[in-house]
């Protein structure tokens, strides 16, 4: 009996040190906080680099795409002009030629107009009238012709005339009739177009036209505009310069200037369109005051480079634009593409 008992109550102390461990552990286990605090449930703002851009970004013009020719004839801006859009910024040298080509097709459109013109308006009222009095002059004659050949042929069997000149007389009768019934034939097309000859006439007008289109956007291509209103920051090519690979110029609107941060992916759900933001420029103890505008679509690879040797190089970010204040962008608007660093609220 005691051995049994001692028994017994060696399994009753192991079963209590047990659950006194498991108390004991599950005492000590950290309490899990709620999904998405942070700091005890502050939130935080995030930080990225950027670089300074125009609103309308940087605008590289050069030749219109498949021209060969690349050398600039005239220049008319330098760097630091404010232009408007559509402004003549260059012309190549084949814009005399393609100008000529233009002059040319514009006569060419002229002169079918006036040939349409004409088989619209077929006869002149001069030319009208002067056929009808052709015609009067073939009917008398005509008439007259007609008598002479029945007054022949009448007094062939009396004997009183020859049988070959009442002849002479009916073939006389015989082309007056025809010359008169070509005169009115004539007439007939004067005072009338005919529809095929109007046809004609207006499809050369068509193709006139489009010749001279064609030619107009020729010489265009041979002229190169601001394609928007902004200062010329960059010129690549001068009056007998070839255009290289940079182009002829760059151009950008300084009148609204922006940050572009690259955010990392893992930062976005903290980020909102309207939210306030502070740019660091390196070297100036004021931070410019910013508001982001938008939120990329793409995610990509960083094209920020940053100092910090373990830091993570093939990251993924997506690009935010920031609006900088007005202060911010007289200060940075000679500071195009300038690395800054960018602090956003949450």
């Amino acid at each position: 009996m005691n051995r049994a008992r001692l028994t017994v109550l060696a399994v009753l102390g192991t079963l209590a040190l047990g659950a006194l461990f498991i108390w004991t552990t599950r005492a000590d286990a950290p309490v899990p906080q709620a999904a998405g605090s942070v700091n005890g449930g502050a939130a935080q703002g995030v930080g990225a680099l950027g670089r300074v851009e125009p609103a309308s970004r940087v605008r590289k013009l050069g030749q219109p795409g498949g021209l060969s020719v690349t050398r600039v004839e005239r220049m008319f801006v330098t760097e630091g002009d404010l232009v408007t859009q559509g402004q003549l910024l260059a012309e190549l040298s084949d814009a005399a030629q393609k100008d000529a080509a233009v002059a040319q097709a514009s006569a060419d459109l002229l002169e079918a107009r006036a040939a349409l013109q004409k088989s619209r308006a077929a006869g002149r009222p001069s030319e009208i009238a002067a056929q009808r009095a052709r015609i009067a002059s073939l009917k008398a004659r005509d008439d007259m012709s007609r008598l002479d050949a029945e007054r022949a042929e009448a007094l062939v069997p009396r004997g009183a005339g020859a049988r070959a000149d009442a002849e002479r007389k009916r073939a006389a009768a015989i082309w007056a009739s025809a010359d008169r019934a070509e005169a009115e034939a004539q007439l007939e097309t004067l005072s009338r177009s005919r529809p095929e000859d109007l046809a004609v006439a207006e499809a050369r007008v068509q193709s006139a036209e489009a010749t001279l289109a064609r030619a107009r956007a020729d010489a265009a291509l041979s002229r190169i505009t601001a394609p928007i209103a902004g200062t010329i920051l960059k010129v690549y090519a001068r009056a007998g310069d070839l255009i290289g690979t940079d182009g002829l110029l760059e151009l950008a609107d300084l009148d609204r200037m922006d940050v572009t941060a690259d955010v990392y992916e893992t930062d976005l759900p903290r980020l909102r369109p309207g939210a306030a933001a502070e740019v660091i420029v390196p070297g100036e103890p004021v931070r410019f005051p910013a508001t982001v505008r938008e939120i990329g679509w793409l995610v990509r690879r960083t094209t920020q480079a940053g100092t910090d040797p373990v830091a993570a190089v093939d990251a993924r970010t997506v690009e935010v634009r920031l609006t900088l204040s007005e202060a911010g962008r007289q200060a940075l608007r000679h500071r195009i593409n300038m690395q800054v660093q960018v602090a956003i609220a949450p």
